[in-house]
């Protein structure tokens, strides 16, 4: 008996979300026990690789809406993880700058999502990991494309 899905599992977008489902799920497992979340982890570590960056430059690496980027430095902020200060040459600006305490959480979350990337890509070669990573780059670019291309539902 074939899958009860099996025709969405012919779906390139569908076998995304379905991979996403389960890689978030080991990623938060990896996340939790040093109390951070997708969100956290992932504006810590930009701010980590790029001191200094200020609040617009996160939310545009991050590709999320300001006010929700404020709630996750606020977070930050008030685990001792990530400070604000005046960026310099614009007092309405703030740089983002990791504490020390930041930096060592940073180095331990990644170190516990490499082992968990490393159960993801299981069974898969360098090479084959590399194509997956330019392949999941060229369908994020697709998808982020205006095509002007209307999609088209059969009456019945």
């Amino acid at each position: 008996m074939a899958a009860p899905d099996a025709t969405l599992r012919g779906l390139t977008g569908y076998r995304i979300q379905r991979a996403a489902i389960r890689a978030m799920a080991r990623v938060n497992a990896a996340l939790a026990p040093l109390g951070l979340r997708r969100s956290t982890f992932s504006a810590l570590a930009v701010v980590s690789d790029t001191p200094g960056l200020r609040q617009t430059q996160l939310a545009e690496a991050l590709a999320i809406e300001r006010p929700n980027l404020v709630q996750i430095i606020d977070d930050l902020e008030a685990a001792g993880l990530m400070v604000r200060e005046r960026a310099e040459g614009d007092r309405r600006a703030y740089a983002l700058l990791p504490t020390e305490a930041g930096r060592a959480v940073y180095a331990r979350a990644l170190a516990r999502l490499q082992r968990a990337e490393a159960a993801l890509t299981r069974g898969l070669s360098p090479a084959e990991t590399q194509a997956l990573h330019r392949a999941l780059q060229i369908i994020e670019d697709n998808a982020g494309e205006e095509t002007g291309d209307e999609i088209e539902i059969p009456s019945a």
